[in-house]
């Protein structure tokens, strides 16, 4: 599988989380589909289906993104 460049995976991830705070799923028809073509964008970009995999999966590539994953946490706090 292609990878995206970083750059382009912050960028779609970006506008991604500006076009959810805002609410462009819920606004007018350009507004719409400007949220539904960064979507799909995203999908395409890593590999995935769901938008919400792919905001995941996008931090997740992202330069630094290990340095707050706490994914070895338990719920106590420890490594696990």
């Amino acid at each position: 599988m292609l990878l995206a460049h970083p750059v382009v995976l912050e960028d779609l991830l970006e506008r991604y989380k500006a076009l959810a705070l805002l609410r462009a799923d819920q606004g007018s028809a350009e507004s719409r589909q400007a949220y539904e073509d960064v979507a799909y964008s995203l999908c395409l970009a890593t590999g995935t289906s769901d938008v919400d995999a792919a905001v995941v999966a996008a931090g997740h590539r992202l330069p630094g993104a290990r340095t707050l994953d706490d994914s070895l946490l338990t719920a106590t706090g420890t490594v696990g």
